[in-house]
């Protein structure tokens, strides 16, 4: 089964072509940043503007690097939420109209649940059951993966996603956008004993996240110094070690709850090496193993859309060609498991 994948839940217009029998076959990627810089976010109009440019294009290209034609197509999946509804429906009107003009499947992916799936891109790839730490700009939780479409959460933030604190704390320090990377940069140069923020939520039982508390924690330290270079590398650094302690002391709390001895994680702050770092560390002392997708993969992409599709189309999913809704809020645990 020959399956086009197709990404546009946000800033990130993505297509790959997914092959059940040779695997990825390609993938392409046009990123928006340099659109949103200059507002320290992400403008939705603009996106769906972007999307609406860009998206036709980067199926040709993905089509011609496997040497492939639309006519292969046995199907399409698209992003169909949780995102930007002006986004979103820019792929999934482009996927629709593909699959009526061919008679094949179109079918609707849920956003995270193709982050989640990303890991069975590479060649190593964990089994069935994992816990799973799905951290992005959007979402920031911890789940338990029986199989395709049988996830149980286990805790999801209050209130600001950890992948919104980076951005917020960048915009803070003068870094700009995107936040993580920029982020990640400064905190290498910065001093780990000045500055010490809370590690929230984490004194308390249970395996939800709050993030707001220490954005207004970094807040307060920027009003009451004058910012330079080094107070600015140092900041960074206490944030980033505040944010990334409190995600590996959830993690291990969900596998020592959980008695699982495998962890996944995805999401565009997965790709922080400190992140990771931690968590090999952690999951060599509790005799586990942790599994990334390659960097690439972390942060939006076509690819986990086009694998999860075949993941879903391969047991019949999909919806009538012609017929299509999209969902900004979409609840990964409303999924059900493939037919």
């Amino acid at each position: 089964m020959l399956v086009l994948g197709i990404e546009t839940s946000c800033d990130d217009t993505a297509a790959a072509l997914y092959d059940s029998g040779r695997g990825l076959l390609s993938h392409s990627l046009f990123s928006q940043i340099d659109t949103h810089h200059e507002y320290g976010g992400i403008v939705p109009e603009l996106a769906a503007r972007d999307h609406v440019r860009k998206l036709l294009p980067l199926v040709r290209e993905v089509l011609s690097r496997s040497g492939a034609e639309t006519e292969d197509l046995e199907a399409v999946a698209y992003t169909a939420g949780p995102g930007l509804v002006g986004a979103l429906l820019v792929g999934a009107a482009l996927s629709h109209g593909l699959a009526v003009a061919r008679g094949i499947p179109a079918l609707g992916v849920h956003h995270m649940e193709g982050h989640l799936l990303a890991p069975m891109l590479e060649d190593e790839r964990p089994a069935f059951p994992f816990l799973a730490l799905l951290v992005s700009g959007g979402h920031t939780m911890t789940v338990e993966v029986a199989g395709p479409g049988r996830y149980r959460l286990l805790g999801q933030t209050l209130d600001d996603a950890v992948g919104e604190a980076f951005d917020k704390t960048a915009k803070l320090l003068g870094l700009g956008y995107p936040g993580g990377p920029a982020i990640a940069a400064a905190a290498a140069r910065g001093d780990p004993e000045r500055f010490y923020f809370p590690r929230p939520m984490t004194g308390r039982p249970g395996l939800d996240f709050s993030f707001s508390g220490l954005k207004t924690a970094v807040l307060q330290t920027v009003r009451g110094q004058a910012l330079n270079d080094v107070t600015v590398f140092d900041i960074a650094r206490a944030f980033q070690d505040a944010a990334v302690e409190t995600l590996v002391i959830k993690c291990r709390r969900a596998l020592q709850q959980t008695g699982l001895r495998r962890l996944v994680v995805a999401g565009g702050v997965g790709a922080n090496l400190d992140l990771r770092a931690r968590l090999a560390d952690l999951a060599q002392i509790q005799d586990s193993k942790v599994y990334f997708p390659r960097s690439e993969f972390c942060t939006d992409n076509g690819a986990m859309i086009a694998y999860t599709g075949w993941m879903r189309a391969r047991n019949g999913g999909g919806v009538p060609a012609g017929g299509f809704r999209v969902r900004p809020r979409w609840l990964l645990t409303e999924l059900e498991p493939p037919a």
